[in-house]
């Protein structure tokens, strides 16, 4: 199931909320949570719940053997064995037949390529249980003594199937004593919407477009062109993920629950290093907190520690040599950042430091896109415009021009919405210090809530097939 569907929103989410607030205490509504959640995810593919609830039995249990181990060997034993057996449910699920693909290319063999079904979420809610893992082992949270509880955190619908990656630590509390109150159903509820809105109004419709120009060949395609496009993917990507979590952190709230935030405006950032600390928080910090300072031939090293952190990056986000790349692409300019300095760079001009940024982040994107590698070289030759040269291509087509000018408001409302114009207006009606005006904002954004709602409904009604972009990672 999705979040992007009428049978989510009228159905699904109705019916739980019914069941959800009709229960008088916390354990009952973990119970209609964690019954939920398995429905949510068995929505779809129901035998890959069995994975599900045995992954959480297995770090539940190792959890508890680290607990009773504190300072002995074995607790490190513990902690090895259930990263090891983590990590090789991903590799099973996730990279087998890119292993494969490629021990047949470099060997030339011709073993056969399995066709595994990849589990929806498989990596999030196995960083989750990892992260889980280490910080029990590291003492900074106590190992959860109740199975159930520890499912309802690795289950819960919200973040379950793409994130965001909810630490144990930030909700640990939350499991026994929540409470939701008006407002916070009311903030919930108008920032799932935002978040639906998102994704319906604006990635699907730039997703549209981008397909028109990316969905086929683009030898042919034009310099103008290919950046156009390129930049619509990227806009695309970030109205996609952040509206997911914009959804997720919604409903957590709407049920009690706080989640981290995972999108800042990445797009104002005027370094890569600042990109990433602004685009998927959650990701980035993971890898920085349980992968940058891991020793290596026994102590952390740096810059080999930042390309396994850019490599492993990459590799988290498909099994596909494009990632890799995307994510060692990012790796070499933060290393460059990092090398030039923080001091130096913050004297660089503002205007040059925000283009700088943008056609970095803008290629990145590219990068993501293109699976297929001769595609990928094609893209690098139509962007940089070698293909002007090398192959006749045209520096601009009418094909783009006509597109452009065609949804010039849907690129110009996208852009202004990536911008932080929404928490500025909000401010300004919070902190004008005036009970009307405030009145008024309140008026105003339910208003407004209500009129995206009708709107994404209203599209979604024909969209049979709407799945969010993350939900293969």
């Amino acid at each position: 199931m999705v979040f992007s569907s009428l049978y989510f929103v009228y159905l699904f989410l109705a019916v739980v909320f019914l069941a959800y607030f009709t229960r008088k205490n916390v354990k009952q509504k973990n119970i209609v949570l964690v019954i939920s959640s398995l429905v949510f995810y068995a929505w779809g593919e129901p035998v890959w719940v069995i994975l599900l609830v045995f992954s959480s039995l297995l770090n539940w249990f190792f959890a508890l053997q680290i607990g009773k181990n504190k300072g002995k060997p074995l607790a490190k034993v513990f902690t090895g064995t259930a990263i090891a057996v983590d990590i090789l449910f991903l590799i099973i699920f996730k990279y087998t037949g890119f292993i494969v693909e490629n021990h047949n290319m470099l060997f030339h063999t011709d073993v056969p390529v399995p066709q595994i079904v990849m589990p929806i979420g498989i990596s999030f809610f196995t960083f989750q249980a990892i992260s889980y893992i280490m910080d029990c082992y590291w003492e900074t949270v106590a190992p959860q003594k109740s199975w159930f509880k520890f499912l309802l955190y690795l289950s819960l619908f919200p973040q379950l199937v793409a994130g965001p990656i909810v630490r144990y630590s930030v909700i640990e509390k939350e499991i026994d004593n929540r409470r939701a109150d008006a407002n916070d159903i009311s903030e919930g509820i108008i920032r799932a919407i935002i978040g639906l809105s998102k994704k319906v109004i604006i990635a699907n419709s730039l997703y549209a477009v981008v397909e028109q120009f990316f969905g086929s060949d683009i030898t042919d395609l034009s310099f103008c062109g290919t950046w156009y496009t390129v930049i619509l993917y990227s806009l695309y990507v970030y109205f996609d993920f952040s509206g997911y979590s914009d959804i997720a952190i919604g409903l957590g709230r709407m049920f009690g629950f706080h989640f981290d935030e995972n999108f800042k405006y990445p797009f104002i950032c005027k370094t890569i290093s600042e990109f990433w600390q602004r685009w998927h928080i959650s990701l980035s910090s993971f890898f920085r907190d349980y992968l940058f300072y891991m020793p290596i031939f026994g102590r952390p090293r740096k810059y080999i520690n930042l390309f396994l952190v850019w490599f492993c990056t990459g590799m988290w986000h498909g099994a596909s040599w494009n990632f890799i790349f995307w994510g060692l692409y990012f790796g070499v300019f933060i290393f460059i950042e990092t090398k030039i300095g923080k001091k130096r760079m913050k004297k660089w001009n503002k205007i040059l430091t925000h283009i700088y940024s943008k056609i970095i982040i803008i290629i990145g994107f590219g990068i993501f896109y293109f699976t297929d590698l001769s595609q990928l070289g094609r893209f690098f030759l139509n962007i940089s415009g070698i293909s002007m040269i090398s192959n006749g291509n045209a520096f601009s087509d009418i094909l783009t021009w006509n597109s452009m000018l065609n949804n010039i408001f849907l690129i110009i409302f996208a852009i202004i919405v990536s911008m932080p114009v929404v928490p500025k207006i909000k401010h300004f009606f919070n902190e004008w210090g005036n009970n009307t005006v405030y009145a008024v904002g309140k008026i105003g954004a339910t208003v407004i809530c209500c009129a995206l709602l009708i709107l994404s409904s209203i599209l979604l009604v024909d969209n049979t097939n709407n799945p969010f972009l993350y939900f293969r990672f």
